[in-house]
């Protein structure tokens, strides 16, 4: 027997809410019958995809990397359920774009709320999400628009790269912070909270500190700017940090200073080549641009 698609979709709930009940409640049907579709589909695949732990369910690594590639079709199919109502209720327009999350947290909403403000008809779809899976979304067009950190790995994307300088941030009061530009050798040794080592800011600040002959101490990895910034405040170290989390930050207890050398972060806006975007994409594509462009040049 084939493999269902309500089985895939039961799946998938479950891993995107944590619990049977919380997939029951997205999908609009019973827990006996998510608990009957996931047992079907690990019947017919014989994968153990749950541990079963007290009444709850454990996704077994066999789960994270199946609802990997569950993912982009799922959310293809609820796209495409959505487009239909869509053109059922001729909505205004739609809005598609995705986003890494370090637009999310503020610059993204702020651009599509100015956006939208005339077109109070207008309906958002807007997602945040790590870059590869980004690029994954625009090609199988479940978003007309993405912003992605660079490199863009598939020829069937346009992209467009834009390129900002971060910033080192300290705690407020630090005593380096009498310098106005931070170097590796001021910051030799000192505790460092930085991105994953996969990822550019990483590679480029390390090469950077070896280049100098500094001493290069990370204390801290994470995996999200909001998360860097974060500790910086609790005093735990010193980030670089891209422009858009330090302009959208609201809170006290940091300070900012140039580094050099510049550590670039290199953004991409990315869409399907070989679909037309639609006029309410053209048009905020344009705004996105200019926006983008603005934050090459701040702190």
């Amino acid at each position: 027997m084939p493999l269902r698609f309500r089985q895939l979709q039961a799946f998938h709930a479950i891993m995107d809410t944590g619990t049977v009940t919380g997939a029951a409640e997205l999908l609009g049907i019973s827990q006996p019958g998510i608990s009957n579709l996931l047992a079907q589909l690990e019947r017919q695949t014989r994968l153990k995809l749950f541990e079963r732990a007290k009444g709850r369910l454990q996704p077994t690594p066999i789960a994270d990397m199946l609802f990997r590639e569950v993912d982009t079709v799922v959310r293809g199919l609820e796209h495409v359920s959505q487009a239909i109502q869509d053109l059922q209720n001729k909505q205004a327009g739609q809005l598609q774009v995705a986003s890494p999350h370090l637009l999310s947290f503020g610059f993204m909403p702020a651009e599509i709320a100015r956006f939208a403000k005339n077109s109070p008809d207008l309906l958002i779809s807007f997602q945040s999400q790590y870059s590869s899976k980004i690029q994954e979304w625009v090609m199988a067009g479940l978003f007309e628009i993405g912003v992605c950190e660079m490199p863009v790995y598939h020829d069937a994307l346009t992209r467009e790269g834009f390129h900002f300088e971060t910033f080192a941030v300290l705690p407020e009061g630090h005593p380096l912070g009498i310098h106005q530009v931070l170097t590796p050798e001021l910051l030799d040794n000192q505790p460092l909270i930085v991105m994953g080592p996969e990822h550019m800011t990483h590679r480029r600040a390390r090469e950077a500190f070896e280049s100098r002959n500094a001493g290069w101490r990370p204390q801290i990895h994470t995996h999200l700017s909001e998360n860097l910034l974060s500790f910086v405040k609790q005093g735990m170290g010193i980030a670089l940090i891209d422009p858009f989390t330090i302009h959208f930050d609201r809170e006290p207890g940091y300070i900012i200073r140039r580094f050099e050398p510049a550590v670039m972060l290199d953004l991409a806006i990315i869409t399907a080549r070989n679909r037309s975007l639609t006029p309410v994409a053209q048009a905020f594509l344009t705004q996105l641009r200019q926006s983008l462009a603005s934050f090459s040049l701040q702190p």
